[in-house]
């Protein structure tokens, strides 16, 4: 059985959401993927590349006035190319994003994330965690504290760094890599007994 390639396609304005992709990346790196951190705002050939030759790729931007960064927008027209060649057909896809306010908007921004996908004719993976931090015994640091469905969400203080993203959304966007790389695994047998 080969090891699945799960590459982090991610822009982060801050640093906030480069903490996220390395905790996906951390995720996956633990569940036995090949991971490869790709900041699209400096995307090279080689890197557009190893994009194609993925198994899955995991989508991440900050939450900017209710949708992904500028730059991950210009990366998603960009991709294009890929949609002519249906270069990503059939390859799983999952998203990450980061905003300032609890709610932000993100939701939009994982939706922007599931079209894109979409478009290549990806296969979406969701975040597979019931909510956390919706009941009087719930915590702030259950897995899944803001009760996203769609991806990993997080929400950082706008006045302060990325040190301060929280402990909770970090432990969520390692079990999405974790999640992704297992999906992928699974995907990869399948096609191997069909």
């Amino acid at each position: 059985m080969t090891t699945p390639v799960v590459s982090i396609a991610y822009h982060s304005g801050y640093g906030h959401t480069a903490v996220l992709a390395e905790a996906v990346r951390a995720g996956a790196a633990e569940a036995g993927a090949e991971v490869h951190l790709i900041d699209v705002a400096e995307i090279t050939d080689e890197q557009w590349e190893t994009l194609d030759r993925s198994d899955a790729i995991v989508f991440g931007s900050p939450t900017y006035m209710g949708t992904a960064s500028g730059a991950f927008h210009v990366f998603a027209e960009a991709s294009s190319k890929r949609w002519f060649g249906q270069n990503w057909k059939d390859k799983l896809a999952a998203g990450f994003t980061n905003s300032g306010s609890k709610s932000g908007d993100k939701l939009h921004t994982l939706q922007f994330f599931q079209i894109l996908a979409g478009q290549h004719g990806m296969h979406w993976i969701n975040l597979g965690l019931h909510p956390g931090w919706n009941s009087s015994e719930a915590s702030e640091h259950d897995l899944n504290r803001l009760g996203v469905f769609a991806g990993a969400a997080a929400q950082t203080n706008v006045d302060e760094g990325p040190d301060a993203v929280h402990k909770a959304d970090i432990a969520t966007a390692e079990h999405l890599g974790r999640r992704v790389t297992e999906t992928a695994r699974t995907f990869s047998r399948g096609r191997a007994a069909a």
